[in-house]
């Protein structure tokens, strides 16, 4: 196996002393320097969440050994715990329908290169952006989905990650509800934009709902995805701030915008490994 150069760390546990000193005796000792570290306390439910970058400097040493010296440290205290090469960039699988605003700012950044993953292909139950995905020169994956097959079209996407080995399925304006059992195989590994500031707006025409409301702000939320609707634990969000003066076709406008802002930067960070699970919420570590 080849030897690592950079590593992530991160890990949650129970708040107790000595955390932080063994994790950093314990990377000292291997040969690593500490490059970044962020830390937080939950005070309320009294657990201790931690993600650190790790420079090797001179030992030449596997992610395998690596996980096997750090193992006894998070045995010890009841890590929930990820350790991984930094090098490595998570494979995303993207699903769309007919919208094509977020898609394409995905595209863009990950042909740009600043988007630090891989896209491997694009499902979506609509032909509209066949195009858009040709000229990107990814697959193209149409699978039409009914209540009939429902089930089947799953399958066949949870296929495709296989095949490509997608790490993680992003949910870019795909308008299909996901299956329980699909949710629960997916947990912590699919991410959906919500054309809304969750929670408020839910269900169909989110902006136009704001609209009669009058809302001075609109915005939008991205959530990993359980079999809650709509009620997964919230990476990002923002806000835009407007007026009695627009109309909702102009909210929708504002509104698309927001959304492929804030599901590009979700993505972003859990791709970085900034994003840890505090029950229905997160701990991110954003820059």
């Amino acid at each position: 196996m080849t030897a690592v150069r950079e590593i992530i760390l991160k890990f949650s546990c129970e708040d107790q002393p000595g955390i932080v000193a063994n994790v950093a005796a314990l990377f000292a000792a291997q040969g690593f320097n500490i490059r970044e570290s962020q830390q937080f306390e939950d005070v309320q439910t009294q657990r201790f969440f931690m993600r650190t970058v790790l420079d090797a400097t001179d030992q030449q040493l596997t992610l395998e050994q690596i996980h096997g010296a750090f193992y006894p440290v998070a045995k010890r205290y009841g890590m929930d715990w990820e350790l991984v090469d930094a090098d490595v960039r998570p494979k995303v699988l993207v699903a769309v329908s007919q919208w094509g605003h977020c898609l394409h700012n995905l595209l863009n950044a990950w042909k740009q290169g600043s988007l630090p993953v891989d896209i491997v292909g694009v499902v979506s139950n609509h032909e509209v952006q066949r195009d858009l995905v040709d000229w990107y020169q990814l697959p193209f994956h149409f699978l039409p989905v009914t209540k009939a097959n429902k089930a089947e079209q799953e399958a066949q996407i949870l296929a495709l990650m296989e095949q490509a080995s997608a790490d993680c399925l992003v949910l870019a304006r795909y308008m299909q509800i996901l299956s329980n059992d699909l949710c629960d195989k997916l947990a912590g590994r699919a991410i959906n934009i919500h054309h809304s500031f969750l929670p408020g707006f839910k269900g169909a025409k989110p902006y136009h709902q704001a609209f009669e409301r009058g809302v001075k702000l609109i915005g939008a939320s991205a959530h990993y995805v359980t079999a809650d609707l709509d009620e997964g634990p919230i990476i990002e969000q923002a806000v835009e701030r407007v007026t009695h003066v627009n109309t909702p076709e102009e909210l929708t406008e504002i509104g698309r915008d927001i959304e492929s802002v804030v599901l590009n930067r979700a993505l972003r960070w859990h791709a970085e490994h900034r994003v840890l699970l505090n029950g229905n919420k997160t701990v991110v570590f954003s820059r």
